[in-house]
């Protein structure tokens, strides 16, 4: 499946450093492979290529040089600060890691000015659009998740084994190369009580109780699990809402088919995908500050997703699994926050709708028009 940073990528690494980031095993070598160079893979995982490392004695004469998981190389930073300021182009270089590079601060030196980030996403419907038709690939996302593997599989399955062996490989490897915590299980347990609670704020006291540890224990293991990309938070809107409620934030993964098998928490979930792929997509290319967020005051109304593009309140956005009436919430918040667009997004909508102020419309439909950019 061709991805569609390929082209942008491309493009940066003829002048720049490039760092792409994203989930353990979302395709980052297969990426790293369809960019059309001749090219040196490096992972710092391995022993052998350890040594080529430290003693710089890759390949010179192919077009790019992969460094994979250099992030837990000591002092990284300044490493391949040395190596771009001092090594002649080509061969290009590519950084590529399973947890945000932009968190470790192991390495002092900045790398201002000589890089170029982007963060790698399962595959997502619009994505995939060009590739087989929307509804098919909309149906597999749902039933097994974006990431390549179980994707292609499209067993559910296979899918399910793929996923157990996934995550354990993440808490057992990932998670201890970015810190020592001895607690990996109740980890393990946290993330499958996460996923029992998507579609809905999440409280830390609870998580807290059910797992016999403090709230900001809670706090830091969520935060770990960001860093490596098996969750992501999206914070209430606070912008113009004066009751809205700032504690509780909503917790989304990024494998769709982790989500606990029901309709409802799969297709918000699905969406929240799309749509963070979408702002980082803005971000990474066009250099915006996007957010995602969501809205509920203290009277319990709440709409799913509220876009936020540079600074602008952009979309609303409600989702659905069927259900042709307008939300009276999504009405609400239109009408008081007064978004660019509202809109319904109904996973099996019979006939769309529309209003002077809000839009009814199919999930396929919708997730087919973002990254459309």
């Amino acid at each position: 499946m061709t991805r569609n940073l390929l082209t942008p990528v491309k493009d940066d690494l003829a002048a720049k450093l490039v760092m792409l980031s994203g989930p353990r095993q979302v395709g980052k070598t297969t990426f790293s492979r369809q960019l059309g160079l001749t090219s040196q893979y490096l992972s710092f995982d391995d022993e052998d290529h350890r040594r080529i490392l430290h003693a710089k004695t890759w390949d010179r004469s192919v077009d790019l040089v992969i460094f994979d998981e250099l992030h837990k190389k000591p002092k990284w930073k300044s490493w391949i600060k040395g190596v771009y300021d001092t090594e002649k182009r080509p061969p290009a270089l590519l950084v590529t890691g399973s947890a945000r590079l932009d968190v470790f601060k192991r390495g002092g030196d900045s790398l201002a000015g000589r890089h170029h980030a982007y963060r790698l996403h399962p595959f997502s419907v619009a994505e995939l659009a060009t590739q087989m038709s929307p509804q098919e690939a909309y149906d597999l996302l749902l039933r097994v998740g974006g990431f390549p593997e179980p994707f292609l599989s499209g067993s559910e399955q296979f899918a399910k084994r793929w996923r157990r062996s996934h995550i354990d490989r993440i808490i057992k490897e990932d998670l201890l190369d970015l810190e020592q915590v001895r607690q990996l299980k109740k980890i393990d347990l946290l993330v499958d009580l996460l996923s029992e609670r998507v579609g809905g704020p999440v409280s830390l006291n609870s998580l807290a109780r059910d797992l016999e540890v403090s709230p900001h224990t809670i706090k830091h293991w969520i935060e770990i699990l960001q860093t490596l990309y098996v969750i992501f938070v999206v914070p209430p809107y606070t912008g113009k809402l004066a009751r809205s409620l700032l504690k509780e934030s909503k917790i989304y993964f990024y494998d769709n088919g982790k989500v606990r098998n029901e309709p409802g928490a799969r297709l918000e979930n699905l969406v929240a995908c799309a749509l963070l792929k979408d702002l980082q997509r803005g971000e990474d290319l066009r250099g915006e500050k996007n957010q995602l967020c969501y809205v509920r005051d203290r009277e319990k109304r709440e709409v799913d997703f509220a876009v936020v593009r540079d600074g602008a309140l952009e979309r609303l956005i409600e989702v659905k699994t069927a259900d042709d009436t307008f939300s009276k919430s999504l009405g609400y918040f239109q009408e008081r926050l007064q978004p660019k667009e509202a809109i319904q997004v109904v996973g099996l909508l019979k006939t769309k709708a529309s209003t002077l102020a809000l839009r009814m419309t199919t999930a396929v439909d919708f997730l087919v028009g973002l990254e459309s950019s």
